[in-house]
Parts: structure tokens; C-alpha cells; sequence
């Protein structure tokens, strides 16, 4: 499994920043890793949007969910099945966000591990013959950051931009009042909000700046992601009205 992921993920992802640095990013590897990121992010669009669709119309449907299982209540296998046949009707895939987790999962760790390991010499063993060897990787950013250190601005963009992802994904609070057993879960909810953009800027304070790089042009996509399907929502909800 590891020598898959290694001939499919991790050496031609090696490769394109190595041949993004050589050509195009004019000797930044910044540059680089931002065109490569942004590369990784196009090809994976129609599997995010298609995720990002699904996820908008199950939190639609909620109300719906809800009902069936309050009239299930007793019976658990008729409340699954009404909750699939919803998703049927609805042409909406509950699994389709884990899909999209589960093809970007690989390409992270390689990622990770690219920038862990480094760009020096002996990490050039993993170039394609055509693909030509750099004699030395400069690591500064647009002449001013080194990528190579641990950055607190970098780690401070990345955080934030994380909480606004999160604001986005998880949607507006809903109007109505909610019953009293959902106030842990809503609290809980809340707390993830604060707790993960405060992990992401611990995390980034002790790695290489490159990784924070790459985590805030990933999560600005991201935010453009979730701007498509909102403008998508109040196109469809002006239709409608």
C-alpha cells in the first residue's frame, strides 16, 4: 500500500513542485507550492463541489429527517430506510463528503511528508528522468519569508481562515428554537469552531512555514468552494420564490 501511495501520490506530486520551481514560479518555491495546491484543488473541484452540494441540501432536508424520525421513533430499521429512500428522492449522497475525505487523505500525508522531509539533494532521488534536478532550493518567499521556519503570521492566516471555513461549513443557526437535548450537541458544535483554528495555528507554529503556505491558499479555495454553492442556494431560493 505504501509503495502505491508513494508511485501514484507522493513522487508525481514531488515532481510537478520540483517542475513548478524550475519553470514557472521563477525560483520560488512559494510560488511553487501555491500553483501546485492550486493545481491539486482544480482537479479535485467536481468532487468537492459535488460534496459541498450534497452536505448544503442534507442540512435542507433536515426538517424532513426530523419528522420521519419522529414518526419511526420505535422502529429504527423503517427510520433508516425512509431516511435513504428521502436521499433517493432527493438524489442526495450522505457518503459523498467521506469519498471526497477519503481521495484527499492520501494527497495530504504525501504533501505533509514532502515538506517534512525537505527539498534537499538526497530528496532529489525521487525525480523523474525528464524532470530536471535544481542545484540548490531556495526557500524564501517572494524574497522576504523563509518557508523553512515556523511563520506566526502564517500560522495567525491559517487559523483564521479555518474559522471562516468552519462558520461557512457548518451554516448559519437556525431561526427556530431547539429542543432541549440538542443544546450539548450545538455546544459542542460551537466549541469545534474555536478548538480547531486554535489547533491548526499550535500545529503550524511548530512546522515549516511551506506547510502553513500551502494550508492557507487551501483553505481560501475552500471558501471560494463555498461561495459557489451559496450563490447557487439564493439563485435557486430567488426561482423559487
Amino acid at each position: 500500500m505504501a509503495n502505491i501511495i508513494y508511485l501514484l501520490i507522493y513522487q508525481p506530486l514531488f515532481n510537478l513542485l520540483i517542475f513548478f520551481y524550475n519553470t514557472v514560479s521563477f525560483t520560488d518555491l512559494g510560488i511553487a507550492v501555491i500553483l501546485m495546491t492550486l493545481l491539486i484543488k482544480g482537479a479535485l473541484y467536481p468532487l468537492g463541489i459535488k460534496s459541498a452540494r450534497s452536505q448544503k441540501e442534507m442540512e435542507e432536508i433536515q426538517p424532513e429527517v426530523k419528522k420521519i424520525q419522529e414518526k419511526f421513533k420505535d422502529d429504527k430499521e423503517k427510520q433508516a430506510r425512509e431516511t435513504m429512500e428521502l436521499y433517493k428522492k432527493r438524489k442526495i449522497n450522505p457518503f459523498s463528503g467521506f469519498v471526497t475525505l477519503l481521495i484527499q487523505f492520501p494527497i495530504l500525508i504525501s504533501l505533509f511528508q514532502i515538506f517534512k522531509r525537505g527539498l534537499e539533494s538526497e530528496e532529489m532521488k525521487h525525480l523523474y528522468s525528464f524532470i530536471n534536478t535544481p542545484e540548490v532550493i531556495d526557500y524564501t518567499f517572494l524574497g522576504i519569508i523563509d518557508l523553512s521556519s515556523p511563520n506566526i503570521i502564517f500560522a495567525i492566516l491559517a487559523a483564521v481562515g479555518q474559522y471562516f471555513q468552519m462558520k461557512v461549513t457548518m451554516g448559519k443557526k437556525r431561526e427556530e428554537k431547539e429542543e432541549k437535548n440538542k443544546n450539548t450537541a450545538k455546544a459542542i458544535q460551537s466549541q469545534m469552531i474555536y478548538f480547531l483554528p486554535g489547533f491548526t495555528f499550535v500545529i503550524l507554529l511548530s512546522l515549516p512555514s511551506v506547510v502553513g503556505l500551502y494550508w492557507i491558499i487551501t483553505v481560501a479555495f475552500s471558501l471560494f468552494q463555498q461561495y459557489i454553492i451559496q450563490k447557487e442556494k439564493n439563485g435557486r431560493d430567488k426561482k423559487n420564490s
